[in-house]
């Protein structure tokens, strides 16, 4: 039987890890509402051969999602005071900028606007990654699929830009 002071409070291990899941899960929704990978001007664009098939973003989306929301949890959970506050901010940007390239490509039909927030996020990707590293390896380590992924989205919009020059 628990006594009173045992009762898990708000800010605890599993608070943090609840708003790292509840920020995750937000961030997926938002970007993926934006995603119209049938639109006809995104069928239009010439593409490289090593763009993998439509159906691939959505598999590795998930587990990728999943390991930022237990990176963040962990993390968060793991620091104190102004070094929790700095992670939850640096958290938070990262999860704006993965949502907005969404928004800028697909919404915007941007993929120069989406260029340049995904090397915002290349940037906030290392910068967490090396935030995390100082506090929890694995939860840093844990983050690095995710980077990887980022930056080969980079390098396929890169090649997208290039290949589609705008008007």
């Amino acid at each position: 039987m628990r006594i009173i002071s045992e009762r898990r409070q708000p800010g605890t291990s599993n608070g943090w890890r609840s708003y790292a899941v509840s920020a995750v899960a937000a961030t997926a929704v938002a970007g993926a509402r934006a995603v119209d990978a049938d639109a006809t001007w995104y069928r239009a664009l010439d593409k490289p051969s090593w763009q993998p098939p439509s159906w691939a973003f959505g598999v590795v989306w998930p587990p990728l999602y999943a390991a930022i929301a237990w990176s963040a949890g962990r993390g968060l959970h793991r620091t104190r005071g102004r070094e929790r506050a700095l992670l939850a901010a640096d958290l938070a940007a990262n999860l704006v900028l993965n949502a907005a390239w969404n928004h800028l490509f697909f919404r915007r039909r941007s993929p120069r606007a989406g260029l340049t927030c995904t090397l915002l996020l290349d940037v906030s990707n290392a910068h967490l990654v090396r935030r995390l590293a100082a506090t929890d390896r694995s939860a840093a380590t844990a983050l690095v699929p995710y980077a990887a992924w980022c930056l080969f989205a980079t390098a396929l919009n890169l090649s997208l830009v290039r290949r589609n020059p705008s008007p």
